[in-house]
């Protein structure tokens, strides 16, 4: 069954009820219920605050935009089910923020069908980057980039007693992908290597693994949920071993499931610092989320949704006063240097990767990641 996702008192982003319909259609299918949808809607608002801004000034070469977005549970099938309905029915001129690798890779044979590209998907699955996808256009980095600095992270603390544990699917065994490269330049194996159901996963015999290995750190790869249910697990079961995790879970909603134990969790990053003004991307997220009404700091999350927004604008700009498929997709292509502030995405038929990025944080006792 399908649902479409509600900010409050609109259907979608952009555009009220009511008003005239928007002449750039954009198809998102996300998990904005389940496992993944507190990072979920942190990311899409902090696109919402860039569209409203553009709609606000009179759009894209006079055209205002649309976001229709449909909630996928986070669930793959569902995912590419929605895809086909936002492209073959709804008739969407580009995709937009998909979230998870399996995900993704469920709408692709969608987006090759009918010359849709598909603009900032929030995974950095290597599975999108090598070879390079047609029709997707990656912003953020990769896991792996993530998953290797966060293992020579730990290397430099002197811990050499890692555990890893990952979801059983194409996002975990590419996060695995990158940790154990990381281990490899230390000469270093996992303490414990173990995979866990994505939709159910049981972390109790995990986390008792876990403590008998006696492991300094473990990374969980996986969505926010599974990560918060993985880490109670891991207390209760004794282990004092540093939790490290991935950027999927960058976002306020995932250090509030942490609940008493988000203290000192390490999160890798994609973006800068949310509160480095020295980014122009981070000045201006701030600046618009506080003239939306938004209290306080933006959230990582918040910063890749805003990345990818402008990545998008730009190439329907650059599409001109009809952007149709194709011309979308030659616009997005001819992208080179393009400054999101202080960080330059470039593309070509040869090269659709975007940001390199990557970063890690921790989270303070004030319930916020510090860099």
């Amino acid at each position: 069954m399908r649902s479409w996702h509600k900010w409050g008192s609109t259907l979608v982003l952009g555009v009220a009820l009511g008003q005239a319909q928007a002449q750039i259609l954009v198809g998102q299918t996300a998990g904005f219920s389940g496992q993944v949808s507190a990072g979920v809607q942190e990311i899409t608002t902090g696109a919402k605050l860039f569209f409203d801004t553009v709609n606000a000034r009179g759009g894209v070469n006079g055209q205002k935009i649309e976001l229709i977005s449909l909630d996928d549970k986070f669930d793959p099938k569902t995912a590419g089910e929605n895809a086909r309905v936002l492209i073959e029915d709804r008739k969407v001129d580009v995709m937009f923020l998909t979230r998870g690798t399996p995900h993704t890779e469920a709408i692709i044979p969608h987006l090759d069908r009918h010359g849709v590209a598909l603009v900032g998907p929030s995974t950095g699955a290597m599975v999108l980057h090598q070879p390079v996808r047609k029709h997707v256009f990656n912003v953020r980095a990769t896991y792996q980039r993530e998953a290797e600095k966060a293992m020579a992270h730990l290397v430099t603390l002197g811990m050499s007693r890692i555990a890893v544990l990952y979801s059983d699917d194409s996002f975990g065994a590419d996060g695995v992908a990158g940790a154990q490269k990381g281990l490899a330049e230390a000469r270093l194996q996992p303490v414990a290597l173990e995979k866990f159901n994505r939709a159910q996963p049981d972390f109790a015999p995990l986390a008792a693994k876990v403590a008998q290995a006696q492991a300094q750190a473990v990374l969980i790869i996986g969505g926010g949920a599974a990560v918060a249910d993985g880490y109670a697990a891991l207390r209760k079961a004794g282990a004092t071993a540093q939790l490290v995790t991935l950027s999927n879970n960058a976002s306020n909603g995932f250090i509030k499931s942490l609940g008493e134990h988000a203290r000192g969790v390490v999160v890798s990053q994609v973006f800068p610092n949310e509160r480095s003004l020295a980014y122009g991307l981070v000045k201006e997220a701030l600046e618009l989320n506080k003239a939306g009404g938004g209290q306080g700091d933006v959230s990582p999350a918040m910063l890749e949704g805003l990345a990818a927004a402008k990545v998008l604008v730009e190439g329907l700009r650059r599409a001109g006063p009809k952007p149709t498929r194709d011309k979308i997709q030659a616009a997005l292509e001819s992208l080179q240097q393009y400054d999101l502030g202080g960080l330059q995405v470039s593309y070509s038929q040869r090269d659709h990767t975007g940001l390199d990025f990557a970063d890690l944080s921790i989270i303070g006792p004030d319930g916020k990641f510090r860099r």
